[in-house]
């Protein structure tokens, strides 16, 4: 799972959406956070614009999630 640093928010950096629910779906997309694998190995390397377009992403899974239940 990707770690940040406590200040991200002060450098400025997009936080990781990370809530320590850590288990992957058959579609590997994680059930806490709603990232893919991919997303989750990328994050830390991901400058704000793309952690930004995952952080949407995610949300969609979210609400997808949301009406199936």
């Amino acid at each position: 799972m990707a770690t940040y640093s406590t200040d991200a928010a002060a450098q400025g950096r997009v936080e990781s959406p990370c809530i320590r629910m850590c288990t992957l779906d058959d579609d590997d997309i994680c059930v806490g956070c709603f990232r893919s694998m991919a997303e989750i190995c990328a994050w830390g390397d991901a400058a704000n614009e793309e952690r930004r377009r995952i952080l949407a992403l995610t949300e969609l899974r979210r609400k997808a999630q949301t009406r199936r239940a």
